[in-house]
């Protein structure tokens, strides 16, 4: 692997030095270090670079599938947020692959999770310790508690 250190003269270095300002024109070198098109890699570098980039598009492309269309407009998959008819609401893919609205929660009450002796009591009566599929209304309401 070249170093950019191989790069430039010993004398020159301090002239790249980060947040230095340059006296004159002078004091500036011939060449950049962004001069160079192209440095020779070996094989081995060159096949981590792709293994790389096929990981970031594999993850763009699942930064895509964090959104999906429901009822004609785009919507986040998976992020509980303030609910319309009921206290919450979050769109998630069922089985099979179509986005749907998960409603949960009781507008007028509040979540007291804070208080142990309540937030134990709603765990056992859901049943919390086996919250279902992501696509029940008991998996997010769990999930809030």
């Amino acid at each position: 692997m070249i170093s950019l250190k191989n790069l430039i003269n010993e004398d020159d270095l301090d002239k790249y030095s980060p947040g230095r300002v340059p006296d004159d024109k002078s004091d500036q070198p011939e060449h950049s270090i962004f001069d160079y098109d192209e440095l020779d890699v070996e094989d081995y570098e060159e096949e981590d670079f792709l293994n790389f980039l096929k990981s970031y598009v594999a993850e763009i492309n699942e930064s895509k599938l964090r959104e999906a269309e429901y009822q004609g407009r785009e919507v986040p998959l998976g992020k509980p947020m303030q609910g319309d008819v009921k206290k919450f609401k979050v769109y998630v893919k069922n089985p099979q692959g179509n986005v749907v609205k998960v409603n949960f929660g009781a507008k007028g009450m509040n979540i007291k999770k804070n208080n142990p002796e309540r937030r134990k009591s709603f765990r056992a009566r859901h049943n919390c310790d086996n919250p279902g599929p992501r696509h029940k209304a008991r998996y997010w309401s769990c999930r809030k508690w």
